[in-house]
């Protein structure tokens, strides 16, 4: 069987490294790996792909930076001559960037099957490009492999045929399992002058809706700066993202390798980090803000406090059965919500269904035709009913796909 896998951004490169390494352990499969760079960073592009052990991509498109539009058709005009080419069994996309989106689209007008590995998740906010994505990828793909409960219903909701839909677990906590000794011995700590015994947040932005309006901007950093008065805040800044946050006077600049302790106070911003160094410094920290849907996750696991500052989330489960908050951009709710979790860390919890690092393994067996988990027993209604009831804390539960 030849399957043509898709990546464009750096979360791509985390979802599909699992899925590559279980399908390179079965004789029977031909995956074919498509880069289509989409992406603002080249080194870092290359960073990761070494992180996770990613073999060199068979096609690499070069699509490079541009609006939804350019970089959405770009993909379409390039990767259609290398399935026409390929003539795959099918086209494995992920997540819900532009080039899963064009991917799909190319593959589905040829006539090739198409599966989605983080199908169904919605945050109910159509004004995210992304939920775009989500929508118009589930409505094409043949295979729709499910992360939690939430995506079997949303998509069953949507009238998405029951037997397309497969719940496998999440292949972002595969990926970090599988590489847990190697970022356990990070030195990122060191190279950023942290103390053994130094207390840190984590801090990642990235959303045009934050970060592309200098008013919302502002509007961010002045309550973050508030909670930076009791610890030092990191932000690794994205290439994207970097013009906005040149020569401003609430932040602080460092370089890896600078001589001397990292300040004990302030939001310092850093050079971006690969994978391994991310989940080294996120596992670390006492909390973790972002506007991320990956950390949302990867916090899960890690059990470290995580405040979403964004009004809606896709991953409900983060907040029923892990340690994720949805506050919103309101200055006074971050300032009481960051505060509360440094001094009320969330208890742990077990991990969602299914995320137990055999997701890849999952997705595999059901490409060879071995299970079905189309019904999916083990995952019960009572799971499904916590799933998309959200635990409640002192400021009131963030409901299903909302901040409270």
């Amino acid at each position: 069987m030849k399957i043509v896998l898709v990546a464009g951004a750096r979360p791509n490169f985390v979802k599909i490294a699992p899925i590559l390494k279980e399908m390179r352990k079965h004789q029977s499969l031909r995956p074919i790996l498509v880069h289509t760079g989409q992406h603002y960073d080249e080194a870092l592009s290359e960073r990761f792909f070494s992180d996770l052990d990613i073999q060199e991509p068979d096609v690499k498109l070069g699509v490079g930076s541009g609006s939804h539009a350019v970089q959405t058709a770009e993909v379409l005009r390039r990767i259609e001559p290398v399935l026409e080419q390929a003539r795959p069994d099918l086209v494995l996309v992920v997540g819900d960037v532009n080039s899963t989106l064009a991917a799909a689209l190319a593959a589905a007008k040829l006539g090739i099957r198409v599966g989605h590995v983080e199908a169904g998740l919605r945050s109910n906010d159509r004004t995210m490009p992304e939920e775009i994505n989500r929508l118009l990828v589930d409505t094409i793909s043949d295979l729709l492999f499910v992360t939690e409960v939430s995506g079997r219903h949303n998509l069953l909701r949507e009238g998405i045929p029951l037997e397309k839909i497969h719940m496998v677990g999440n292949v972002m906590i595969d990926a970090l399992e599988s590489c847990r000794k190697q970022w356990e011995r990070s030195d990122i700590r060191q190279r950023l002058g942290l103390l053994r015994t130094s207390d840190y947040a984590l801090l990642t932005l990235h959303r045009p809706s934050n970060v592309d309006s200098a008013d919302a901007l502002t509007r961010l950093l002045q309550p973050l700066s508030v909670l930076a008065n009791e610890l030092p805040i990191i932000l690794p800044v994205h290439p994207r993202v970097q013009p906005h946050l040149e020569g401003r006077r609430d932040l602080m600049w460092r370089k890896m390798g600078a001589t001397g302790a990292l300040p004990s106070s302030g939001i310092i911003c850093i050079e971006p980090l690969g994978y391994l160094d991310c989940l080294a410094l996120m596992s670390g920290a006492r909390m973790v803000l972002t506007d991320s849907g990956g950390i949302q996750e990867e916090t899960t696991i890690l059990k470290v406090p995580c405040l979403t500052l964004r009004e809606t989330t896709e991953r409900p489960v983060t907040v029923s059965h892990g340690t994720n908050r949805v506050i919103g951009t309101d200055p006074a709710r971050i300032v009481r919500e960051g505060l509360h979790a440094l001094s009320h860390p969330p208890a742990p919890q077990a991990p969602p269904p299914l995320w137990d690092g055999q997701s890849a393994t999952r997705i595999v067996k059901i490409l060879l035709g071995e299970i079905d988990l189309r019904a999916q027993p083990s995952v019960s209604a009572a799971a499904h009913d916590a799933t998309l009831t959200p635990k409640h804390t002192p400021e009131g539960a963030p409901t299903h796909g909302a901040a409270a």
